[in-house]
């Protein structure tokens, strides 16, 4: 869980646009993330630990599926098959992040109103971003950038499984979302979302 390959790990992950945090050698939460993130976009499965398939895959990695060729040069693709975020800044990716999306469970909201948990797909553009904890009818989310009105965001959370758990939002590591609004110009970056 710590030392020398853990930092080697870090830092060939941040070498192809992950974000495990600091190549400190120590393998936390932001390391793992990161490692479900690439394990996501090679097609591996999802664990906790870094497999010798995971291994191959880092000496020799397949980019992540562009999902809309000609989107724009500055754009945030999400993967919901693959529950992956990808930012592409001057046609480059500059960030995969790993997500949880729309659960597909029906829910009931304090104050009314129930629904299936779905994050939508389509060709979207981001429309706002509120610093910090912001309380929405369905509950928090940290530093969101909204793609949809102020009801759908990118945000951050403390939990961000492997599997989809949201209520329709994409959820990012927490790490993540305290430099992303950063990086995405707001209003009018694009934002597809494909299943």
């Amino acid at each position: 869980m710590s030392g020398p390959a853990v930092a080697g790990l870090q830092q060939r992950l941040a070498a192809l646009k992950y974000y495990p945090g600091p190549a400190d050698g120590r393998f936390g939460t932001d390391t793992l993330e990161a490692v479900w993130a690439f394990q996501e976009v090679q097609g591996l499965s999802v664990e906790d630990a870094v497999s010798s398939a995971m291994q191959r895959a880092l000496a020799r990695p397949r980019l992540p599926a562009v999902l809309v060729p000609g989107g724009g040069s500055v754009r945030v693709e999400v993967n919901l098959a693959d529950q992956v975020l990808v930012l592409y800044l001057g046609n480059q990716v500059t960030l995969i992040s790993h997500v949880s999306s729309g659960g597909g469970y029906y829910y009931c909201a304090p104050g009314g109103g129930c629904g299936y948990a779905v994050t939508p797909t389509g060709d979207f553009a981001t429309t706002a971003f509120m610093p910090g904890w912001v309380t929405v009818p369905l509950g928090e989310m940290y530093d969101p950038v909204f793609f949809i009105g102020t009801a759908f965001a990118i945000h951050g959370d403390t939990y961000v499984p492997p599997q989809p758990v949201s209520h329709g939002c994409v959820r990012i590591p927490m790490d993540i979302a305290a430099f992303f609004h950063t990086l995405v110009p707001t209003p009018g970056t694009p934002v597809y979302v494909r299943r």
